[in-house]
């Protein structure tokens, strides 16, 4: 999914990351320390699209609204990845383990509005 965000002064900035469906929600699993964080942290507005593995949108946006949930859900978030990308996703917590240790990652809740 291509997840866009929006700098202070207005400017979008899109990017590609692993989504799951998490009720009538999808969730984000990143680095705690990314600009996407950041910027949910000042402004939850973003929009969704599709895309492709290299971020090429395959569809519309839709506006949404992100949230970053207590670190308690980071194991759920986890738990999500897991259960859908197999073997990719053990590879990317791995990593995500070793440069980082285990409390750089943060799960968001993304709810479309539209």
């Amino acid at each position: 999914m291509l997840l866009t965000t929006f700098r202070r002064d207005g400017r979008a900035v899109a990017t590609p990351v692993w989504v799951m469906r998490d009720g009538d929600a999808l969730a984000v699993w990143t680095n705690a320390d990314s600009g996407k964080v950041k910027r949910i942290r000042n402004d939850g507005r973003v929009t969704v699209v599709p895309c492709t593995m290299r971020g090429r949108p395959r569809g519309r946006a839709v506006p949404a609204v992100a949230e970053i949930p207590g670190p308690e859900q980071t194991a759920h978030f986890t738990e999500l990845m897991q259960r859908k990308y197999g073997v990719q996703a053990r590879l990317a917590l791995l990593g995500s383990r070793l440069r980082a240790g285990g409390s750089n990652t943060v799960g968001l809740r993304v709810r479309l509005t539209d």
